[in-house]
């Protein structure tokens, strides 16, 4: 029989102090946030992240990339129970994404603290330095990936960011060594929760304050080429043309339809479109686009991809189009531990928190956690679903009661 679980509240003014405090570094375009890492926002923001930490009384460091660690030590030997997120943000975006999620776990820790002292398994927040790739854009998810020895031998030397600075170089100018980057690599956290907002409108659009993530889409990132034949937008027959512009905009109303014909969760998008010579009165030689394509169950995923690549080979075909692709991100799904969900369903149904379980169709660290420990995500109400941008908007509460959920969920892992 498990011990109940006592009545965790949370702090409004505590929570809403540190959105806006560490929102206000970086600030940009009213309410955005411009915090790429290894800048100087990053590293004003990863001190003051170190500060509170310390304040509550935790045990801080900055392991070898960067990421800021603040431990509750435990009475007992034993793997810890951690919970965060990342400090960096998109250029802009908002308050929220990722903040939250450090915040929260620091919020947590120190509620736990102050009520309930020593916990017999040690607790941990994180602030990890880089999740968004918004600097160095083939970095994503740097912190989490030092921490689970993802990080290939040569990678810090071999990334740059938009302007050309070298990612080790930009280590050494905050006073990191790239050379010891293996140093981050953990084996003793036995449970990762992440705290996030939602990102999307499916919580508002439910009346539903928190969701429970189980498990993260897989996706596959395409870079589609199709090449035809230029010639005169008016002298040449349409009849007689190899016009890969036409052949492009099949496929992508193909794969699209393909996703919108499937239903949720599975989603396509076409982000980017380049055309050469991209002049109004010829037809086109070449058409690169890009298709995004994600779905959180393996089979479907797999079934979603032959799909989409089935269509692009079938118009190439009949439009007499020669066809290439790329494949530049290959992610598979990424399952919760569904002990740790039901325990986050439970602590919720005791906290008096409405709740429903639901996928993530955003990648997070915690996919990267995923190799080295249980996992679970905790979603918070992202206003319109508006995210990656300066509108992003969570209330205090709904944030405030998932931090509770996550409090009560560490409770029970640390403390009963």
């Amino acid at each position: 029989m498990s011990i109940a679980l006592p009545h965790i509240v949370v702090d409004r003014n505590l929570v809403e102090h540190c959105v806006m405090t560490l929102g206000s570094i970086g600030a940009a375009a009213g309410t955005g946030v411009k915090r790429t890492v290894y800048s100087p926002e990053w590293v004003k923001a990863t001190d003051l992240y170190a500060s509170w930490c310390a304040d509550a009384g935790l045990i801080v460091r900055k392991d070898a990339v960067g990421n800021v660690w603040g431990r509750l030590q435990g009475t007992r030997e034993d793997r810890s129970v951690a919970s965060g997120s990342h400090i960096d943000t998109q250029l802009p975006g908002g308050r929220y994404d990722g903040a939250l999620g450090c915040i929260s776990a620091y919020i947590a820790l120190r509620t736990l603290h102050e009520h309930f002292g020593a916990p017999r398994r040690s607790l941990e927040a994180v602030a990890f330095c880089e999740e968004e790739g918004s600097r160095f854009p083939a970095a994503n998810l740097w912190g989490s990936r030092a921490v689970t020895g993802r990080i290939a031998d040569g990678e810090a030397q071999r990334l740059k960011d938009y302007e050309g600075v070298i990612l080790g170089d930009a280590m050494r100018a905050v006073g990191l060594d790239p050379a010891r980057i293996k140093d981050a690599q953990r084996s003793d956290i036995d449970t990762f929760i992440e705290l996030h907002v939602e990102q999307g409108p499916v919580l508002e659009h439910a009346d539903i304050p928190i969701g429970l993530v189980t498990g993260i889409t897989g996706l596959r990132h395409y870079v589609v080429e199709v090449t035809g034949e230029a010639n005169h937008a008016g002298a040449f027959p349409m009849d007689l043309r190899r016009d890969p512009m036409a052949g492009a905009a099949e496929m992508i109303s193909g794969v699209i339809d393909t996703a919108n014909g499937i239903g949720r969760p599975a989603v396509t998008t076409v982000g980017r479109l380049q055309v050469e010579p991209n002049y109004p009165a010829i037809v086109p030689a070449k058409v690169r686009f890009t298709i995004d394509a994600r779905h959180p169950d393996a089979d479907a995923l797999r079934d979603l991809y032959a799909m989409h690549e089935a269509t692009l080979r079938a118009v190439a075909a009949r439009r007499n189009l020669e066809l290439s692709w790329q494949v530049t991100l290959d992610q598979p799904p990424s399952p919760s531990d569904a002990a740790t969900v039901e325990l986050l369903m439970s602590v919720a149904q005791e906290q008096g928190v409405r709740a429903m379980r639901m996928h993530s169709g955003a990648g997070h660290d915690t996919q990267v956690m995923a190799g080295i420990a249980k996992t679970a995500m905790i979603f918070v109400q992202s206003r319109r679903g508006r995210s990656h941008t300066p509108e992003e908007f969570t209330s205090v509460e709904h944030a405030a009661m998932g931090i509770e959920v996550l409090a009560g969920a560490m409770y029970r892992l640390a403390y009963a």
